[in-house]
């Protein structure tokens, strides 16, 4: 009988990845894919711990794996919070094995050893970062590609040197094998990823050298970049956009709008020179998409520095925002600062910001009435319906079409939904094309 493996993934768009990697592994390995609901014989949660709520989710689940599980089921917990959290692996003995990220690509030699009797110890296990496969098997329809992993940049808040490493970046030849197999395999849509992409360098090719030779790969297919920070960002870089294969939407960093608390971050810019990159995006691509992350009520945070935050947001004009509430992580010179904000001033600095998002949202996507998009198809409901992405990343909802799935299809955008149509819908209406 063939065994079950279920999976869930906590945190970044990195996470995503690795854990569509290992389903692939187990798929091929002659393991049936169930949802992580399921009774299975094998549970893999691939954790964050990027903030407290992201232990708290990840421990959710570990629970309910526990739950789940039966006496010969294996529960392997992977990802960030497996180095954060070391007290509590080591008291939880309904965890079967705790592997690292540096390790995480072995975890289905890890299960079929266990099932197999085999006794090892999972120290001496190789580390590798880039070894995960080439996705075949995915939750998702856009397929990623890890180009880097680590930081070195050790911001004042931030915990991922301490559970992803220092900065290291895969091999070229790597990677543009790793597209090439993606573009056979049938993919529209790659999404490069990493944990600080921006400062990809190989012997020599930095970040923009790199995206230039993957836009050049013959197909159609589109390339998407993921979370980036605001630094490397060369004139090629931008001029690189104007590619009809480069989408023209970026998620850049931004946390704060204030010179005083970026410092306190240990953030290497100011806001200054961060507008100066949205203006140089804009000045040639007027409807560029930038979406960002924001960090509300970081140790010391006055209410005139949360106004200078505001003001940036609305002068950017963000078509999302990710809002964080500062979070004390071990290990971190922030945990130590003073002037502590209430969780109270948070809450309320984090309704602020969300509000003001979800206006901007809508303001962006309304420059789009009577405009093309290209749609990548993801799904289609029983309706005939269609739903997918268009090349601004913004989500399109196709009536009366006979599109098909994984299919770019042009449409002129009709109309928006309201905030509550949107949460019910969750896209556009549009006229098919």
């Amino acid at each position: 009988m063939r065994r079950k493996a279920a999976f869930k993934t906590l945190g970044c768009r990195l996470n995503q990845f690795e854990t569509d990697s290992l389903v692939t592994d187990f798929h091929k390995a002659g393991y049936d894919i169930v949802g992580f609901n399921e009774k299975a014989d094998v549970y893999i949660i691939n954790t964050c711990t990027v903030t407290n709520q992201s232990d708290r989710k990840s421990k959710y689940f570990i629970n309910q794996a526990s739950r789940l599980a039966d006496k010969n089921s294996v529960l392997v917990v992977t990802g960030c919070m497996v180095s954060s959290q070391q007290d509590y692996f080591r008291s939880n003995n309904t965890i079967t094995y705790a592997v690292d990220n540096k390790r995480k690509r072995s975890v289905l030699a890890i299960v079929n050893g266990h099932f197999n009797s085999e006794i090892f110890d999972l120290q001496n296990l190789q580390e590798n970062s880039f070894g995960f496969s080439v996705v075949e098997k995915s939750f998702h329809t856009r397929s990623a590609i890890k180009i880097q992993d680590g930081c070195n940049n050790y911001c004042s808040y931030c915990i991922v040197p301490e559970v992803r490493g220092r900065a290291t970046s895969r091999p070229v030849k790597d990677i543009l094998e790793n597209a090439r197999r993606l573009l056979e395999l049938g993919s529209k849509e790659i999404v490069l990823t990493g944990v600080n992409i921006s400062r990809y360098k190989y012997r020599g090719i930095h970040f923009d050298d790199l995206v230039e030779q993957i836009v050049d790969l013959p197909g159609e297919f589109r390339i998407r970049i993921s979370s980036v920070e605001p630094e490397g960002f060369t004139d090629k870089l931008i001029a690189l956009f104007g590619h009809p294969k480069l989408c023209p939407h970026l998620h850049l960093c931004l946390q704060s709008g204030s010179n005083k608390v970026l410092t306190r971050m240990r953030r290497f810019y100011t806001i200054e020179q961060y507008m100066s990159i949205i203006e140089k995006f804009r000045s040639i691509y007027p409807n560029f998409n930038f979406t960002t992350d924001i960090i509300v009520g970081f140790p010391g945070e006055t209410e005139a520095e949360f106004q200078e935050t505001y003001a940036a947001i609305e002068r950017i004009g963000f078509s999302h925002i990710h809002t964080f509430k500062y979070s004390r992580r071990a290990r971190t010179r922030a945990k130590m600062m003073i002037d502590q904000v209430s969780e109270k001033v948070k809450n309320e600095r984090s309704k602020i910001i969300r509000t003001l998002s979800d206006k901007m949202k809508l303001d962006y996507r309304r420059k789009f009435i009577g405009k093309e998009q290209n749609v990548l198809i993801e799904r289609i409901n029983l309706k005939g319906e269609a739903r997918g992405y268009g090349e601004h990343y913004i989500p399109v909802r196709i009536k009366n079409t006979s599109a098909t799935k994984n299919t770019f299809y042009k449409v002129r955008i009709a109309d928006i939904l309201t905030d509550a149509e949107y949460s019910a819908s969750g896209h556009f209406i549009c006229h098919s094309g």
